[in-house]
């Protein structure tokens, strides 16, 4: 915070607040001297603060109950870097975590999909969500046949019919922690073509994996995925994005787009994609722990294409 020139730092419940800590409702202060637990933060931010570090989920009468004159400035300058390395207790959280959304991707592969629609189904796997412990569900994603080609695809009322390919994909928190598993499936049988475009999602996949290792800048996890899908001649419909870290957040880092070197202790979401239009598409999604020893995928789910039989 000195470094910074930030004097105060007020957060509300969101990822910073449980990184410092922080449970239940009220607000954390973190000034050079205390750390408050508070209803009333302006009770407790000094009057000749001059910067004031805010978190990025704050409301804006939450930012005006405050009631300072100081700088506001986003609690993630101080406390992002800090986040990048998770301590032992967050690693096994976060595995419990990944534990948790592989379970409930295990049952989807039991359930009867002929037939059923899109939005169907997205029902059923959020209550499967809710009974695996899931204390809140951040995306959960079912496309079939050509929407798979869609990446912001929400699900619908098409019908799922045998030779659709279908993406299925899970993000939740258990715990306090985040995690997100996606794979592909093919109903009854794989689409024409279908295959040779998910290996090479595969190929693309194991070539980041092999990137995530300490002292490798994030960039080059990036580069390396996108070299397999450019080298297939599928690089015009890979996925802008590789992956990014996760934790207490979803969507944290390390990010490809940063300057950051991977160090023991980081984890990132690794999730290359290839999307052709009104076709089909497939994205992987796994959380990996970047090690002394090379990287860690913190799962265990079958990376190989299932075809479902019902």
């Amino acid at each position: 915070m000195a470094r910074a020139g930030v004097d105060a730092i007020v957060l509300r419940p969101s990822p910073d607040y449980r990184f410092l800590g922080g449970h239940g409702g009220g607000y954390l202060v973190v000034t050079a001297d205390a750390l408050a637990h508070t209803a009333d933060p302006a009770a407790f931010v000094p009057g000749d603060a001059r910067r004031v570090g805010v978190d990025p989920e704050m409301r804006v009468r939450e930012l005006f109950g405050l009631a300072v004159e100081a700088e506001l400035v986003p609690a993630s300058s101080v406390l992002a870097p800090l986040r990048l390395r998770k301590e032992p207790d967050d690693l096994a959280g976060i595995e419990r975590a990944v534990a948790a959304a592989e379970s409930v991707l295990g049952q989807a592969r039991e359930l009867a999909w002929f037939g059923a629609t899109e939005r169907a189904m997205a029902r059923r796997l959020g209550l499967l969500l809710g009974e695996s412990g899931c204390e809140e569900v951040l995306a959960l994603g079912v496309a079939a046949g050509e929407h798979t080609a869609s990446p912001a695809h929400a699900p619908s009322e098409r019908v799922i019919n045998p030779g659709d390919a279908l993406t299925v994909s899970l993000c939740g928190r258990w715990g306090g922690y985040c995690a997100e598993v996606a794979r592909v499936f093919a109903v009854a049988e794989p689409p024409d073509d279908f295959e040779a475009m998910y290996s090479v999602v595969l190929a693309a996949h194991d070539a980041g994996l092999s990137a995530l290792r300490p002292g490798v800048p994030v960039s080059d996890v990036a580069l390396a995925v996108r070299e397999v899908i450019d080298g297939s001649g599928y690089g015009r419909f890979a996925a802008r994005h590789v992956g990014r870290g996760i934790g207490f957040g979803p969507d944290e880092g390390p990010r490809p787009g940063e300057d950051t070197v991977l160090a023991a202790a980081m984890t990132f979401c690794l999730e290359p994609a290839v999307h052709v239009p009104d076709l089909f598409g497939a994205r992987l999604a796994d959380v990996v722990a970047c090690t002394g020893g090379g990287p860690v995928t913190l799962g265990s789910a079958a990376r190989t294409l299932h075809v479902l039989e019902r």
